[in-house]
C-alpha cells in the first residue's frame, strides 16, 4: 500500500486517426516523466481523437495500441490510462483501459454515449463500472460525457481516486470545470480529469483545463489553457482519510440501485 500517489496528468493536442503518431507523440512525453510516478494518464481515444469512423480505426484487445500500452506501463513501471477505440464481439467500444506496471488490464466501457454526436449510433454502451485496486488506492476511472450523470459516478463503493478521460469542446468548457468540481465535493474524493487540446477534422476545438481537485472541491493543478504539457501532482490517501472521518458525508448518501 502506498499511502501517496504521485500522477502524471498528460494533456495534449491528438493528430486525427492516426495511431501511430500518436503513440509516437506520447512516447516521447511519458519518457520525460519522472520514475517515481506511479500512475500516468492520457486522454479520451488518445491514439485517434474523438471519432465516429470506428470502422477505420478500431483495434482488438490483442492490437498495436493496447501492446504498445502494456510495454510502456512495464518500462515505466507505472500504470497507465486511457480511451481507444475497441472492435470486441463484432462491436466497437469506446473502452478505457487500466494497464498495470506487469502489463495487467482492466477495462472499462463508457457507459454514457454522446447522442449529440451521434456516438451512440457507433458504439455499445458499458454497463459495469470499474474499480482498480492499485497500490493500496480504489480508483474509478471513468470516460468524458459520464462526467455529465452523478448516479453513476457517485461513491457507493468506497473509492478514493475519481478519474475522468474527456476530448471535452471549448464552448462547453465552463460545464466540464463546474462538474469536475462537483463530483470531487459531492464524492468527498480525490478527481482528476484529464482533457486534450488542439481542433480536430471536424472544427472542434479544445482548450484542455484538465484539472485536479481534492475531496473539498480545492484545485490542486494550475494548467495552461489549449498548452500542450503535463503536469505532476501527489495525492495523499492519509489526507483525505482524516478529512472523511471530519467530515462523514458519504455514511448519509442515498443508497439506490440501477436497473439498466
Amino acid at each position: 500500500m502506498t499511502s501517496e500517489l504521485k500522477v502524471a496528468i498528460v494533456q495534449s493536442d491528438l493528430v486525427w486517426e492516426n495511431p501511430m503518431l500518436n503513440r509516437a507523440q506520447f512516447e516521447r512525453k511519458i519518457a520525460t516523466i519522472p520514475v517515481d510516478v506511479a500512475l500516468i494518464v492520457l486522454p479520451e481515444m488518445f491514439t485517434t481523437g474523438f471519432t465516429m469512423n470506428a470502422s477505420k480505426v478500431a483495434e482488438n484487445m490483442d492490437g498495436i495500441s493496447v501492446v504498445w500500452m502494456q510495454e510502456m506501463a512495464v518500462n515505466k513501471k507505472a500504470a497507465i490510462v486511457g480511451s481507444l477505440v475497441i472492435s470486441d464481439r463484432n462491436q466497437f467500444y469506446n473502452r478505457l483501459l487500466f494497464v498495470h506496471p506487469t502489463g495487467k488490464i482492466k477495462f472499462y466501457d463508457k457507459r454514457h454515449l454522446f447522442t449529440l454526436a451521434k456516438e451512440h449510433e457507433v458504439y455499445s454502451s458499458g454497463n459495469h463500472k470499474l474499480i482498480v485496486t492499485y497500490k493500496g488506492w480504489r480508483i474509478c476511472p471513468l470516460i468524458c460525457y459520464d462526467l455529465r450523470f452523478p448516479v453513476w459516478s457517485r461513491n457507493t463503493e468506497k473509492y478514493d481516486l475519481l478519474l475522468y478521460v474527456a476530448n471535452w469542446p471549448t464552448p462547453r468548457i465552463q460545464a466540464w470545470n463546474a462538474l469536475l468540481k462537483a463530483r470531487a465535493i459531492e464524492n468527498m474524493t480525490y478527481t482528476i480529469g484529464v482533457n486534450r487540446v488542439g481542433e480536430d477534422a471536424n472544427g472542434h476545438q479544445y482548450a484542455g483545463k484538465s484539472a485536479a481537485y481534492d475531496c473539498q472541491g480545492n484545485l490542486l493543478t494550475n494548467f495552461e489553457e489549449n498548452k500542450n504539457e503535463v503536469v505532476l501532482l501527489t495525492v495523499s490517501k492519509p489526507q483525505q482519510d482524516t478529512i472523511r472521518l471530519k467530515l462523514p458525508f458519504l455514511k448519509d448518501q442515498d443508497f439506490f440501485e440501477i436497473t439498466k
